[in-house]
């Protein structure tokens, strides 16, 4: 049983937000930006987009889950 390659990428996209956002929040640059209200908006925008992709999508993680994942899919299919 694998993680599918659409949990790995969502995961690390609203690692690398979440992670983007503290840093911004505590005042060290991240975005080689001078502005700090573009910075905040982009970081704002990559962290709420992160955040509803890994809230909308199932990501499963435990083998249980993704056996769980594969007995949902044969079902559908027949």
């Amino acid at each position: 049983m694998n993680i599918s390659i659409g949990t790995i990428a969502r995961t690390a996209c609203l690692a690398l937000a979440l992670t983007n956002q503290i840093l911004s929040a505590t005042g060290h640059a991240v975005l080689p930006i001078e502005d700090s209200q573009l910075e905040a908006l982009i970081t704002s925008g990559l962290t709420v987009a992160a955040s509803l992709a890994a809230w909308w999508k199932n990501n499963s993680f435990t083998p249980a889950a993704i056996r769980a994942d594969e007995s949902l899919k044969a079902a559908r299919r027949g």
